[in-house]
């Protein structure tokens, strides 16, 4: 069982590795350092075999798209993602090229994320048990649209509202459920708040007539209606509760610009907001909970800084790093499906 899940582990060590090589690198061979580790975990990824409990599934939505016209894929829900399964089938590929160039948009995400916050090494460390592991190689359509989300948060902390509204309608694209971040974009604003509401509104609106009209129905009786229940949705949602809290008691030591400020107190709110929906609508509420995922990155990187001394913002990393460690450990051995994770396998040494 341990030789199964140790490339598991290796992706969970390998940035404390580059934390310490990194730093000593100029900003030219840093570039390059970053795009090398996201290619490992992109090729991590994407050349999975058999790994995570939706294989199957994919590979059948890869399968019936290789029947229908162009016309037929754009217009049957989700299109990027199905587009790009479309593409693949012509280029004579198969669904590990689906799924690498799902990780790449992924990790480019992740990257782009990463590399904006104080320590960017312990942010990816951070998206490594339940962001790369676990939604990328189990929910590959959404975490395609996670990814696409994490890039728009990272023009919205330069300030560019339409950056991030363009990047969450392509996220959108991937996984409908997206469209539900377009009010961050106007939440968000400090300029011109008014204008900024009326457009996002418009956009908004145009978006979830396109992307959810004709599958609301459909979605409220799969995740409310029916009283499905997805296990450890409570224990998700509370990992996002979590740093939402230390945020708002500590918001002022993480020295934010006022328009990140207010972003992450908004994202901070829904996610303390989730804990009571859970309890009613437990699958709808984990899945939205996914966005919110970019909360524990952006917390638990800076989290040092409520400390003074040297030592006690070393003791809060080493915390951090346990508290994630014991995250993967606990999922690997005793989720009810990480056995569709286990043994890791890539397309080369495949049974």
């Amino acid at each position: 069982m341990i030789n199964f899940m140790f490339p598991y582990w290796f992706a969970f060590v390998l940035p404390i590795f580059g934390s310490i090589f990194g730093r000593r690198l100029d900003s030219q061979s840093g570039n390059f350092f970053w795009v090398v580790w996201g290619l490992i975990y992109t090729l991590f990824v994407g050349l999975r075999y058999r790994v995570g409990a939706d294989w199957s599934a994919y590979n059948d939505h890869l399968i019936r798209v290789s029947t229908e016209s162009l016309w037929d894929v754009v217009t049957g829900g989700d299109p990027g993602y199905y587009i790009l399964n479309w593409l693949v089938v012509r280029l004579g590929g198969e669904i590990y090229l689906v799924n690498f160039v799902c990780a790449a948009i992924v990790m480019w995400g992740v990257v782009s994320f990463s590399r904006k916050q104080p320590l960017p090494w312990l942010s990816l460390l951070i998206s490594v048990p339940y962001l790369i592991i676990v939604v990328s190689m189990g929910y590959t359509r959404q975490s395609v649209a996670l990814g696409l989300l994490l890039v728009g948060l990272s023009a919205l902390s330069e300030r560019s509202i339409p950056k991030f509204t363009l990047w969450v309608l392509v996220a959108a694209a991937f996984h409908k459920s997206a469209v539900l971040m377009l009010p961050m974009a106007a939440l968000s604003s400090t300029e011109k708040k008014g204008w900024s509401m009326f457009w996002v509104a418009v956009i908004a609106a145009g978006a979830g007539y396109f992307f959810l009209s004709d599958h609301v129905s459909r979605l409220w009786s799969t995740y409310v209606v029916s009283d499905y229940e997805s296990e450890g949705g409570l224990i998700r949602v509370l990992m996002n509760a979590v740093p939402a809290v230390v945020f708002l008691i500590f918001r002022r030591k993480f020295a934010v610009s006022a328009q990140e400020a207010k972003l992450w107190t908004w994202m901070s709110i829904f996610a303390i907001s989730c804990l009571p929906l859970v309890l009613i609508a437990s699958a709808a509420t984990d899945r939205v909970a996914l966005y919110l995922i970019p909360l524990q990155l952006y917390v638990f990187s800076r989290l040092h800084r409520v400390a003074d001394q040297k030592l006690g913002k070393a003791l809060i990393v080493v915390l951090v790093i346990g508290y994630y460690a014991l995250v993967q450990f606990v999922w690997l051995n005793f989720a009810s499906h990480s056995d569709a994770w286990l043994p890791y396998q890539t397309v080369w040494a495949a049974d």
